[in-house]
C-alpha cells in the first residue's frame, strides 16, 4: 500500500474519532502514532519480527515534535496574550470599557447591544482569548440589556458574537498559531488583522442597528446621557489604549526604523503593563492567583492541542498527503477563486463539529500549500500572481480569511464553544437559547468574508506600511 493511501484512511479514522467525540488533541495523537507505525511497517515490508522496531522509530520521530515545535519562543506569546485579558478583567478594565461605550453609543437603535460589541473589540485588543472575552461580556453586558428588555436569547448572542473578534483583533493566540503552522511573520499578521477585526466589529454594529429599525422594540436607544458624563467615562477606560499603543509602539515602532522589540517581548511587557494597572486598582492575592490559574489553564488546552496535532503533522509529511493534495488543487480546471472560496466553504463545515485551534492544525499544514500554489508559490511576485498579490501577502490575507472562518467554529452549533462559556457564566440560559441569539451573526459574518475576498487592500494595507 502506498503511504497516501494509508494518509487517506488514516486521516479518515482521525475525522471518525472526532465525530464521535474525542478531543482533537487525542483524536490526531492517536491517528499520527497509528500512521507513522504503519507507513514505517510497510517501508519494512509487513515483516512481523520487525514491527517492533516500526513501534519504536514512529515513538522517537513522534518524540522529536513536541518539544522542538513548543520550544519554539513565538508561542511565549500565547500564554502571555491571554494572561493580558484576565488581568485587565480583574483589573476592572472591562467594566470601565463597557461604560465608556455605553455611554457615547448607546443612543442608536439597539445601542446598548452595538456598545456590547464595541467594548468587546476593545477588550479584544488587550486580550487574544475569544473564550476569555465572551465569559467577561456575559457578566458585564447581558444583565443591563435585559433590564431595558432585550430578548435574552439575543442578548447571549450578542456577547458570543462579541467574543470572537478577539480572534482577529490583535493580540490573537489563532494568528500567532497560525503564522507558526505556515512560518510567516508573527508581528505582520498580528498587524493584518486590526482592520479586519474593527471591520467585522461595524458589520455587526450596522446588523443590530437594522434589525433595531425594523423590528418595532427590539432594541430600545438609551439616552440622558450628557456631554460631561460621557467625557468622564474615557479616563477610567484609558488604560485599554495604554497598553495597546504600548505593545504597537513596541513591535512596530511607528517612528520608523527596526522595532524595539519581538512581539513575544510586547506581549511579556503588556502583560506587565496591565500587571501594574491591577495593582493599582487594588487587586487582591485570590484574584491575581484566579488570573494566573485561568490563564493556566487555557494555555495547557491550547498547548495540548499543538502537541497532538503535530504528531499527526509529521504523520502526514511522511504520507506525503500536503504535497499530492497541491498538486490535485493546482489541476482543478476552475478558477483559481472559486476554489478558494470552496475551500472556506468546507471550513464553515468543519466549524460545526471542530473547534478552531484544532481545525487549523489539522487542515493548514494540507490547505497551506495547495492555495499558495494557486497563487503561483510562496516567493512569486505579485506580477506574476494568480491572486495579484505576492507569495507572503498571499499568506497574510489567507490567514485572516480562514482565521475569519475559524471564528464560525466559536459560534457554530453543536460544539461553538463561546455560546457554551456564554451559558456557563448565565444560569437562566440554555445552550440552545445562545445557538438561537447568534444566527443573524452568521450572515454578518458571510458579509464580512465576502468583502475581505473581495478587497484583499481591507487586510493587505496595513501590514504592507512596515
Amino acid at each position: 500500500m502506498e503511504p497516501i493511501d494509508i494518509g487517506l484512511i488514516v486521516s479518515g479514522g482521525m475525522l471518525v474519532l472526532v465525530v464521535l467525540g474525542m478531543r482533537v488533541a487525542f483524536a490526531a495523537a492517536t491517528a499520527g502514532m497509528i500512521g507513522l507505525i504503519w507507513i514505517f511497517w510497510a517501508k519494512f515490508g509487513y515483516d512481523p519480527a520487525r514491527f517492533g522496531k516500526a513501534v519504536t522509530v514512529a515513538v522517537k520521530t513522534a518524540g522529536q515534535v513536541p518539544h522542538s515545535k513548543i520550544s519554539s519562543q513565538a508561542l511565549s506569546l500565547i500564554p502571555t496574550f491571554i494572561l493580558i485579558g484576565y488581568l485587565a478583567y480583574y483589573a476592572g478594565l472591562t467594566k470601565a470599557l463597557f461604560e465608556a461605550a455605553k455611554r457615547w453609543l448607546a443612543w442608536v437603535p439597539g445601542g446598548l447591544a452595538v456598545s456590547t460589541v464595541f467594548a468587546t473589540a476593545g477588550f479584544a485588543a488587550v486580550s487574544g482569548a475569544s473564550v476569555a472575552t465572551s465569559a467577561v461580556f456575559a457578566r458585564i453586558a447581558i444583565p443591563e440589556m435585559l433590564k431595558i428588555g432585550y430578548d435574552k436569547r439575543f442578548a447571549a448572542g450578542v456577547v458570543a458574537a462579541g467574543g470572537t473578534l478577539a480572534s482577529l483583533i490583535p493580540p490573537s493566540a489563532i494568528l500567532v498559531i497560525y503564522a507558526i503552522i505556515v512560518e510567516q511573520d508573527v508581528g505582520k499578521l498580528l498587524l493584518a488583522g486590526f482592520i479586519p477585526g474593527m471591520f467585522s466589529a461595524v458589520i455587526y454594529g450596522l446588523l443590530i442597528i437594522g434589525m433595531a429599525v425594523v423590528i418595532k422594540g427590539f432594541g430600545p436607544a438609551v439616552t440622558g446621557f450628557t456631554w460631561k458624563e460621557r467625557f468622564l467615562s474615557l479616563p477610567p477606560a484609558l488604560p485599554i489604549v495604554i497598553v495597546v499603543v504600548t505593545i504597537i509602539f513596541f513591535v512596530y515602532n511607528p517612528f520608523g526604523g527596526d522595532a524595539w522589540g519581538t512581539p513575544t517581548e510586547g506581549g511579556a511587557i503588556g502583560a506587565f503593563v496591565v500587571f501594574l494597572m491591577a495593582l493599582y486598582q487594588g487587586m487582591r492575592w485570590s484574584e491575581l492567583k484566579d488570573a494566573l490559574l485561568e490563564t493556566a489553564k487555557l494555555s495547557v488546552m491550547i498547548f495540548t492541542i499543538i502537541w497532538g496535532v503535530l504528531v499527526y503533522v509529521r504523520f502526514l509529511g511522511f504520507a506525503e498527503l500536503p504535497s499530492a493534495f497541491s498538486d490535485w488543487i493546482t489541476s482543478l480546471e476552475m478558477s483559481p477563486m472559486l476554489i478558494l472560496i470552496c475551500i472556506l466553504l468546507a471550513y464553515a463545515v468543519l466549524g460545526m463539529f471542530m473547534d478552531a485551534i484544532g481545525m487549523l492544525l489539522l487542515t493548514l499544514p494540507v490547505v497551506y500549500p495547495a492555495v499558495m500554489a494557486l497563487n503561483g508559490g510562496e516567493a512569486v511576485s505579485a506580477a506574476e500572481s494568480t491572486f495579484g498579490m505576492s507569495g507572503p501577502m498571499c499568506a497574510i490575507w489567507f490567514g485572516i480569511l480562514v482565521v475569519k472562518m475559524a471564528e464560525f467554529c466559536l459560534i457554530t452549533p453543536p460544539i461553538g464553544l463561546n455560546c457554551f462559556v456564554v451559558a456557563g457564566v448565565r444560569d437562566d440560559l440554555s445552550v440552545q437559547d445562545v445557538f438561537k441569539g447568534v444566527t443573524p451573526f452568521f450572515l454578518a459574518d458571510a458579509a464580512t468574508i465576502a468583502m475581505l475576498v473581495a478587497f484583499p487592500a481591507i487586510v493587505l494595507w496595513l501590514p504592507g506600511q512596515v
